[in-house]
């Protein structure tokens, strides 16, 4: 591919909004000469977009033509430069800022109701006193259960702009009548650290699950209340963090390593390199770190495990992470949506670029997680491929490398219990939450005086929880599901559900963890120190 090509679908995306723009302009008496001044390959699009608006014997939508068309102009390019539909848009943003406009509760609708799972931290809903169990059955007047309600027409009824307040009828479970409240649209946090909690008497762990604005505000909170805890040693959990901001990453390595390393430098066509460096900031510099990531850990993640390994800093646990070495920005396109384009490359301290190979195309590059798999890689560090020509050496004489992701300092191999595939997609399905939650609505009495430190510690699912649970998937799918070799693993999975039903994220971290190989080889690792 040469150089003109490589560059033509970059020109021809810019010029689509454009053209729809002008296309709304136009009319067919004008001469194509005085509309169209120059003779490149962009105009073609302007003029196809037009004459079909125009010309075409049907009524064809072309916003959903330029959508498809950008997305095959992207597909071009690499795995990660993305379009980002109108209709998407706002959702995005709201994840990458860490918050939206809402009244914050966890909904299913349930018995043709609209019931709360959980009011979440912060929001203005459990503000008011709203919880779990409670069916939102009236909003502003209008009564909003029945079969002829949808989830999407509950959720537009729950909608509004800040500060303005919406009227709310709950029905609650015991109540003899139903309750009101006034709920103000508000700020809801969509948190970044899942937990941030002290292991033992002086090792803390934080969970952080993506880099959004708000994640390293969140992130040094939990850090200075560890802090105050005792802790001198923390666990950093990047496993299945995909990543986000680039500056988000850099502060938060900022707090491990001394003043002026280099944290990452990029790269962009031009050849502009750009070092960020460590400042004084840094509050853990002397604590001792343990970073965990997997296949899963990308971008962000990337940045700041090789961020301390090129330093020497700090102990790296766990898989070869995904090999994302790419920058990207967003740029509007003037309708609505937008383009999220690789702008630069990412290099670790070292000089190393962990991005992976997209030569053979996106759908190959995507399915490498199972190449993963097949090779063994997951289950012995033998098989991670490396190559002699990306080689690099640490300030201290270690050896890592490129090509490919983060090679673990302390190779864990994958649980294949803990991380089982039949039980991943039952979790992903939802219907272990939707279980959990209607096992909840028959009673939530005993747990009323339950602390979440006595649930973690002392709460056990039982043998006929998890036959009750089994029967529950066997009566919605078409398959019968036991769980004869993993029924320690689905009943802890139960309760870590159960956990964050009744107490939140931080809670089901909580309940994992007491299980989890990553940590009990940082323990080990503890220990030997």
């Amino acid at each position: 591919m040469n150089i003109q090509k490589k560059y033509l679908p970059i020109i021809i995306s810019a010029a689509i909004a454009l053209g729809i723009f002008i296309g709304g302009k136009l009319s067919f008496t004008d001469k194509s000469d005085r509309l169209f001044t120059s003779n490149s390959k962009k105009d073609k699009i302007n003029r196809l977009i037009d004459y079909i608006d125009y010309e075409y014997v049907d009524q064809i939508d072309t916003d959903s033509i330029v959508d498809v068309t950008v997305n095959r102009i992207l597909d071009n390019l690499d795995p990660h430069s993305t379009y980002i539909p109108k209709k998407d848009l706002q959702k995005v943003t709201d994840n990458m800022k860490g918050d939206f406009i809402g009244i914050g509760v966890s909904l299913y609708t349930y018995k043709d109701s609209a019931t709360v799972i959980r009011a979440l931290e912060d929001g203005p809903s459990k503000k008011v006193g709203i919880k779990g169990g409670d069916r939102i059955v009236v909003v502003d007047g209008d009564s909003i259960f029945g079969p002829n309600w949808s989830n999407d027409d509950i959720l537009a009824k729950l909608k509004g702009e800040k500060n303005t307040k919406i009227k709310l009828k709950v029905y609650r479970r015991g109540e003899p009548k139903l309750l009101d409240f006034k709920v103000k649209f508000s700020e809801v946090p969509l948190k970044s650290v899942d937990a941030s909690y002290m292991l033992s008497d002086n090792l803390g762990y934080i969970k952080v699950n993506r880099f959004a604005e708000s994640t390293y505000k969140e992130f040094k909170e939990g850090l200075d209340n560890l802090q105050i805890q005792g802790a001198t040693k923390l666990v950093l959990d990047l496993r299945d963090n995909p990543g986000g901001f680039l500056h988000i990453a850099k502060q938060i390595a900022d707090e491990f390593l001394e003043d002026d390393k280099l944290i990452v430098f990029t790269k962009n066509k031009k050849g502009k390199i750009e070092n960020y460096f460590a400042t004084k900031k840094g509050d853990f510099e002397s604590g001792e770190i343990y970073v965990l990531i997997n296949e899963n850990s990308a971008s962000a993640s990337e940045i700041i495990a090789g961020a301390l390994q090129d330093n020497d800093k700090g102990t790296i646990l766990g898989r070869r992470s995904f090999g994302k070495g790419l920058v990207q920005r967003d740029m509007a396109l003037g309708d609505g949506s937008a383009v999220r384009l690789t702008v630069s490359r990412y290099y670790t301290p070292t000089g190393r670029s962990i991005q992976r190979s997209y030569e053979n195309g996106n759908e190959d590059y995507y399915h490498e997680y199972y190449k993963r798999i097949d090779n063994g890689e997951l289950s012995e560090a033998k098989n991670i491929e490396v190559a002699d020509s990306l080689k690099f050496t640490t300030p201290n004489g270690k050896v890592v490398y490129g090509g490919g992701g983060i090679i673990p300092d302390v190779f864990v191999p994958i649980d294949k219990k803990m991380e089982n595939g039949t039980i991943n997609r039952i979790i992903g399905s939802g219907m272990m939450s939707y279980f959990v939650f209607e096992d909840l609505d028959k009673d939530r009495t005993p747990y009323q005086n339950m602390s979440q430190e006595d649930f973690v510690n002392n709460y056990i699912v039982t043998d006929n929880d998890l036959e009750r649970f089994t029967e529950y998937i066997n009566r919605r799918t078409r398959y019968k599901i036991t769980f004869v070799a993993y029924r320690e693993e689905v009943k802890l999975y139960i309760k870590a559900t159960l956990a964050e039903q009744l107490y939140g994220t931080e809670a089901h971290m909580q309940v994992l963890n007491t299980n989890d190989a990553m940590l009990k080889k940082v323990f080990e690792l503890v220990s030997n120190n």
